[in-house]
């Protein structure tokens, strides 16, 4: 039972490949959630392989409560338990606040702040038994601000609540040996945004460039490390000083 296994929603692209990858080269057996992504899962299932980690790509719509459960189950039933579980799954769209529809508010806080409940929820019993486990979860830069997002209205509160539930989180599951923190990327060039976005945003980061994947994953790997056994309850803002 000395195999690292880590449970990664998002997994398929962008950030969750890179950390999934990293990992792989430091052989960890890794599951990695998807949605819709099929193709792209299978190929980072197959990198996962040919880096020198055991992978499963699993379909799973984390946004139902039982749906989450039962991949936990699976994945602990497959490889006897969790080390790691990596929240990195989360919808994003653009739209005033009064042309939002109420599906489309419903949808931001479903895929974005009711998963990581329920998984960690599934999650912490086989952590607590062992007296060991990490959960990282994913904000933005410039939610600790608490200002006003009229075109992200939902996603921006539904990432607020995700910084209020990894410290609630980080809380209750110390006393058993488990890190829950919070990571909060800024404008990273991981595949998701038009470069041309990207590029126009340059001017705002005072660090003068786009952070990339590997910026973000130095920061999930040092949150996994022995390193950080007494970090607890954290928010790492990945952003250049973009947001804060």
């Amino acid at each position: 039972m000395n195999e690292r296994i880590a449970l990664i929603t998002g997994g398929a692209k962008g950030i969750g490949r890179g950390i999934a990858l990293d990992l792989a080269a430091q052989r960890w057996n890794i599951a990695i959630c998807y949605r819709t992504s099929e193709a792209e899962a299978q190929k980072t299932a197959l990198a996962i392989t040919e880096r020198g980690g055991q992978a499963m790509a699993i379909r799973c719509d984390v946004s139902d409560p039982v749906a989450a459960k039962d991949l936990v189950v699976q994945v602990e039933r497959t490889w006897g338990h969790i080390d790691a579980l990596i929240n990195g799954a989360g919808p994003y769209h653009r739209v005033n606040l009064f042309d939002e529809t109420v599906e489309g508010w419903n949808e931001m806080f479903d895929g974005n702040l009711h998963p990581i409940f329920y998984l960690a929820k599934a999650a912490a019993p086989g952590m607590k038994a062992r007296k060991s486990g990490r959960i990282i979860n994913f904000s933005m830069a410039n939610t600790e601000q608490m200002i006003s997002q009229p075109d992200v209205t939902a996603h921006y509160i539904a990432k607020a609540g995700v910084l209020i539930l990894t410290r609630t989180l980080a809380k209750l599951l110390a006393p058993y040996g488990i890190t829950v923190n919070a990571i909060s990327p800024g404008f990273i060039d991981s595949g998701s945004a038009p470069p041309e976005e990207l590029a126009s945003m340059m001017k705002r980061i005072p660090a003068g460039y786009i952070g990339t994947v590997d910026d973000t994953v130095a920061a999930v790997r040092y949150l996994l490390s022995e390193d950080a056994r007494y970090v607890n309850g954290a928010n790492i803002q990945i952003s250049g000083a973009w947001g804060i």
